[in-house]
């Protein structure tokens, strides 16, 4: 019990923030779903296709899910680590990929600053991962 301590701040404060992020993204309207995916085609072309309210569906079911899973201590760290490194990597794939987020591709101009705060959940998950490699 005491080893899966330290990882309690972690998991419940990037947990809590996706779960209210994808709970509420639960009731996003078309056009709100619509410009998020306007985003994520920007990294992420193929999503082009969706109807846009089935992106936002599929997006707060997704972050709903991840931000569960990070809450729920019998999930293994490992899935719940490589679950946050995806997202992440993903949010920040669209940060580096979407014009005038960033100054010359990595630092936030003000409206990246939303996006690229990001970086903190890449980290979590990349800790929770290689915290796995430890015994237990």
């Amino acid at each position: 019990m005491s080893a899966a301590l330290h990882r309690l701040p972690l998991r419940a404060t990037t947990g809590a923030f996706i779960l209210n992020s994808g709970i509420g993204k639960l009731s996003l309207d078309a056009e709100s779903a619509a410009g998020l995916q306007a985003m994520a085609s920007n990294a992420f072309p193929q999503l082009k296709d969706m109807r846009p309210e089935e992106f936002g569906k599929l997006l707060a079911v997704g972050e709903t899910a991840l931000g569960a899973a990070l809450l729920l201590p019998f999930v293994p760290r490992l899935v719940a680590g490589l679950g946050l490194t995806a997202f992440s990597g993903a949010l920040l794939w669209m940060y580096h990929k979407t014009p005038g987020l960033t100054h010359d591709g990595v630092r936030p101009t003000p409206d990246g600053v939303g996006v690229a705060k990001d970086v903190f959940m890449l980290g979590a998950g990349l800790s929770l991962l290689l915290d796995n490699r430890r015994k237990k």
